[in-house]
């Protein structure tokens, strides 16, 4: 499951010198995600009895921590930093453990079956229910409303495999928020750099593939999901609508996923055109 991991200089260094036209387009995914799921009411039922969980949870811990570690942390950043950018980069730095704390809670005991239904809802709205059919039935189209055509899983179904080393890459790059104005965006998008990639763990499940394959496919895609990651990651921090933006994430990444699919049938439809054409030349020469 681990991605391969280039040296940090190269990583930084590909991170700002390489926001590409379709870098930046990745990072609109989580937007997106999050505008496609209120329009489309059929998510609704799927979310309604995480939600009040969800929020209790977030709050709880968010008020413990900003009461109980808020303050001595925002006077050790004093020691760093000048003006008010202490008060700043010490509630970032509290929302990102709070992030970690609740993310840890809520993915392990709440989430990831909602984020499964809503990732394979998804796809067969935008028309890609043969790989969503290889896990579950999907009833016909009469219904007229892709959750209720979801059957249940007949196979293995995990949206998102809980990673011990993203957990621990989070917790380590924390102290990034030490550094003044810079040290938030530097944080964000290293660890994006490796939550990018777990966020289609389903897709690359649905397409069959294996480690090799995974890694070569996110490897050539690895700033855009670099920049998807860290917006993603921003989400997170956002107190009490961070488990809300959980949800909307697997939103997001199916309609990615939706997007890089229709690319990758496009590209093999031309490659065997081409195939095709190739193997009529000798007769035609006849």
């Amino acid at each position: 499951m681990a991605q391969p991991q280039a040296p940090l200089g190269t990583r930084l260094r590909c991170i700002f010198y390489e926001p590409t036209k379709a870098n930046l387009w990745a990072g609109l995914y989580p937007i997106k995600g999050i505008f496609f799921f209120l329009a489309h009411p059929f998510f609704y039922p799927l979310v309604k009895a995480r939600l009040i969980p969800a929020f209790l949870l977030s709050a709880f811990v968010l008020l413990n921590l900003f009461f109980w570690t808020y303050l001595p942390q925002v006077a050790f950043l004093a020691l760093f930093h000048k003006g008010s950018s202490a008060w700043v980069n010490g509630t970032f730095l509290v929302l990102g453990e709070g992030s970690a704390i609740v993310a840890i809670l809520f993915e392990c005991f709440l989430a990831d079956e909602s984020q499964v239904d809503i990732f394979d809802a998804t796809l067969v709205y935008k028309g890609y229910e043969d790989l969503v059919r290889q896990f579950r039935p999907v009833a016909e189209e009469s219904l007229n409303d892709p959750v209720r055509r979801l059957g249940t899983p007949t196979r293995s179904s995990v949206y998102g495999p809980f990673s011990f080393r993203q957990i621990a890459e989070f917790i380590i790059l924390l102290p990034l928020n030490f550094v003044p104005f810079f040290g938030v965006p530097i944080f964000l998008l290293l660890t994006g750099y490796r939550a990018g990639p777990l966020q289609h763990w389903r897709y690359f499940k649905l397409l069959d593939f294996d480690r090799k394959q995974r890694n070569a496919f996110a490897k050539k895609r690895r700033w855009q999901y670099t920049w998807y990651g860290a917006v993603y990651l921003l989400l997170q921090l956002t107190p009490v609508l961070s488990m809300f933006f959980l949800l909307t994430a697997a939103t997001s990444s199916a309609l990615w996923a939706a997007d890089l699919e229709t690319e990758r049938r496009r590209q093999e439809a031309v490659a065997q055109q081409g195939d095709a054409q190739y193997q009529d030349e000798p007769d035609d020469a006849v």
